[in-house]
């Protein structure tokens, strides 16, 4: 179908992380790390020692990978990166803000539950209807 995100299908697609080290261990622990032949590896473990150019690195390079269909990042991290995560606008891969141990979830600054909140509103409705 015409403008339909294609996810390849000749492998299974990947789920990156970009989160503190406790986080990317659990979902490494859970089989969700992977390495390719190049050394490249799905996942940023951000510390107090990453930049948030590394930090951005990663995020424009597992957006741009086509065997990524999900990117996991902590919502504390996300929020240091904020311009790029709300500009991001492709289906797949997918942006899902996390908890962290040390950083609860707040929902006031998770972009994809910001976006709904505005498909659903009066503006957005009263907008289709004009």
């Amino acid at each position: 179908m015409a403008g339909r995100a294609n996810i390849p299908t000749n492998s299974s697609a990947l789920i990156a992380i970009i989160a503190d080290e406790d986080t990317v261990t659990g979902f490494l622990l859970a089989g969700v790390g992977n390495v390719d032949l190049r050394k490249k590896t799905n996942y940023l473990i951000v510390d107090n020692k990453t930049t948030v150019k590394q930090i951005e690195d990663a995020f424009k390079e597992f957006t741009a990978r086509e065997d990524i269909a999900i990117v996991l990042i902590s919502q504390y991290v996300a929020n240091m990166i904020r311009f790029l995560v709300d500009g991001y606008n492709k289906p797949v891969p997918a942006i899902l803000e996390i908890p962290s141990k040390d950083h609860p979830y707040d929902p006031a600054h998770d972009s994809v539950l910001s976006r709904v909140k505005y498909l659903f509103s009066a503006d957005s409705v009263a907008s289709d209807r004009r």
